[in-house]
């Protein structure tokens, strides 16, 4: 009988809300998977603040909007079906009509839900691959709306639209919050310190946040080298690199779970 590729793999796992579906896929491989959800993903704890938002939105408020994430779509609607459901009609009137710019795949693809598309994706699915995407574009005169990466002010980007003259109308439809509890996050460090994770696959941003906010920076550092490091795209890789890790592993193009997957069957084919 073939062995599977990852048979003997152990890959620690920090995602949340795909959890089981990331976890599934490396399985099938063979895998031994460490589940550890590092953050959950929850509503903005005021409702009022976003309803007020998508209000003024639906009204014609904004001239372009700006989705960094595909999570800050699906929020947005689910508040107001939750709290306001008589918006949902407008809002995505107001939608179809303003200029959209997505930062990757993943609002683009949560725009295809809706039946729109972006009218602008950002060459490189960064901040800076959006403010160089609008470089060429012109901004005096218009209100841009911007959606947050969970409650990150996103300051470069709001400065640069500011300084080519646009107002700017900014919006924090979910927030990050701690999953696994401390002790199970300290469990997860310790093995990667001994050397009992072959790898560990990050998804997002706010998972490395956590891991550098529990413990001493050095720590981390010092347990993460101990294993193959993997990122689902260019964002979460930069974040591994402010803190000092570098991503040994990053889809070249779709940045999704499969791909993910399937960097890591190919790199533990070739060890």
């Amino acid at each position: 009988m073939q062995q599977l590729p990852l048979s003997g793999r152990t890959i620690a796992v920090p995602e949340t809300r795909e959890i089981e579906v990331f976890a599934s896929m490396l399985e099938k491989r063979g895998a031994t998977v460490l589940r550890c959800p590092l953050v959950s993903i929850r509503d903005a704890p005021n409702p009022e603040v976003v309803l007020a938002w998508t209000r003024a939105f639906a009204a014609g408020s904004c001239d372009d909007l700006i989705l960094l994430t595909g999570e800050g779509v699906t929020r947005l609607l689910s508040c107001i079906e939750t709290h306001e459901p008589q918006l949902r009609e407008p809002f995505l009137a107001a939608l179809a009509q303003v200029r959209k710019i997505t930062r990757g795949p993943k609002p683009a693809r949560a725009l295809r839900e809706l039946g729109l598309k972006p009218d602008l994706a950002a060459t490189v699915p960064t901040t800076p691959g959006v403010i160089d995407t609008l470089r060429s574009q012109p901004l005096a005169g218009r209100t841009v709306g911007v959606q947050l990466y969970g409650t990150e002010p996103n300051v470069p980007l709001v400065e640069f639209l500011q300084g080519g003259g646009a107002q700017v109308l900014t919006v924090a439809p979910y927030v990050y919050a701690s999953a696994a509890d401390d002790a199970a996050v300290l469990a997860l460090l310790d093995q990667l310190q001994q050397g009992q994770v072959d790898a560990i696959a990050f998804t997002s941003s706010p998972q490395v946040q956590r891991l550098f906010a529990l413990a001493p920076a050095p720590t981390v550092v010092a347990a993460l080298s101990k294993t193959l490091v993997a990122a689902v795209g260019p964002v979460v890789a930069e974040t591994l690199a402010a803190h000092g890790v570098s991503a040994r592993l990053i889809p070249e193009a779709s940045f999704f779970l499969k791909p993910l997957t399937s960097m890591l069957e190919q790199a533990f084919r070739l060890a």
